[in-house]
């Protein structure tokens, strides 16, 4: 085996996680995997991953030339795309990342229509809530809410959101709606762990607003759900409940106190040649998602 292939499978191992899947993935045997595998760890010198019976992980060794394999991979498959011409037809394979709600809400949509758009590809994407590393994880394209550190990142930007504390109709009209931060004393509040472990809601130069909760719920699901059935007031992002507030299921309250807006952007890694189909998909969502983040919240 020629030792791009064995990149090729060493990457394909990686991603999975597991020596089967990667061959399913890539339709090899399981057999001839593991001998690839093996025999890369032989002509390196290095164990590349640590194996039992039970699960496969990276050696640091293995990690390191992980991210060396996606960065002269990627940089083949751009190599070749740029000899057929810089815009051709996009094709293969994307790995997109999203924050999860945001991502079935709004990226599932533009996904599926880009897709549409151009058969020859195909897309992963992965919707979890922490920061991931594109480089290191193999993602193409990742979708970031909230300003952005400095890095090696290439960044376009799409549009706002912002974070509003809203509530059911019903509930303001039992208990009266807050105007400060400090009428939230007197209000039922819902914390939701993943976006206020502390229990402590900061509004910028405003101030903060610190509470023992009486219910406290592990998503943002959960705690969108209690508002809307009128039981206190929750903190959320705007795009989260774009529903809510179109139908008036619920309201948004203390919007002149933390006006402040948070950027999304589309991240993709610099120093590699975008390829087609990143292109093709950036220039894509920046349409499709500064539509839907066009949107601002409605106060009542």
């Amino acid at each position: 085996m020629d030792r791009l292939r064995g990149m090729e499978v060493f990457v394909a191992v990686a991603d999975a996680g597991s020596l089967a899947e990667a061959a399913r993935l890539i339709g090899m045997s399981a057999p001839a995997v593991t001998r690839a595998i093996n025999a890369l760890e032989t002509r390196l010198g290095v164990r590349l991953f640590t194996r039992t019976t039970r699960s496969l992980r990276l050696t640091d060794a293995g990690a390191l030339y992980l991210a060396r394999c996606r960065d002269l991979l990627t940089a083949i498959a751009a190599a070749e795309e740029e000899a057929v011409g810089r815009h051709g037809q996009p094709s293969g394979r994307l790995r997109i990342t999203s924050p999860t709600r945001f991502g079935q809400l709004h990226v599932v949509p533009v996904l599926t229509r880009f897709l549409d758009a151009y058969p020859q590809v195909s897309i992963e994407a992965i919707f979890v809530d922490r920061v991931t590393n594109l480089v290191e994880e193999g993602f193409d394209v990742a979708v970031r809410i909230g300003p952005l550190p400095d890095s090696r990142l290439v960044a376009t930007r799409v549009g706002t959101v912002r974070r509003v504390v809203c509530a059911a109709p019903d509930y303001l009209s039992r208990y009266g709606r807050p105007e400060t931060l400090a009428d939230l004393a007197g209000h039922r509040l819902i914390a939701a762990t993943p976006m206020n472990a502390a229990d402590e809601w900061s509004f910028g130069e405003a101030g903060s607003v610190a509470f023992t909760p009486r219910l406290r719920v592990s998503t943002i699901d959960a705690a969108i759900a209690a508002a809307r059935h009128g039981w206190g007031l929750a903190r959320v992002i705007s795009y989260q409940v774009v529903d809510d507030f179109a139908s008036g299921t619920l309201v948004s309250v203390l919007d002149e106190v933390d006006p402040a807006e948070l950027p999304v952007h589309l991240l993709r890694a610099e120093g590699r040649v975008a390829s087609a189909k990143v292109r093709a998909f950036v220039d894509h969502a920046k349409e499709a998602l500064g539509r839907v983040l066009a949107f601002e919240a409605p106060s009542s």
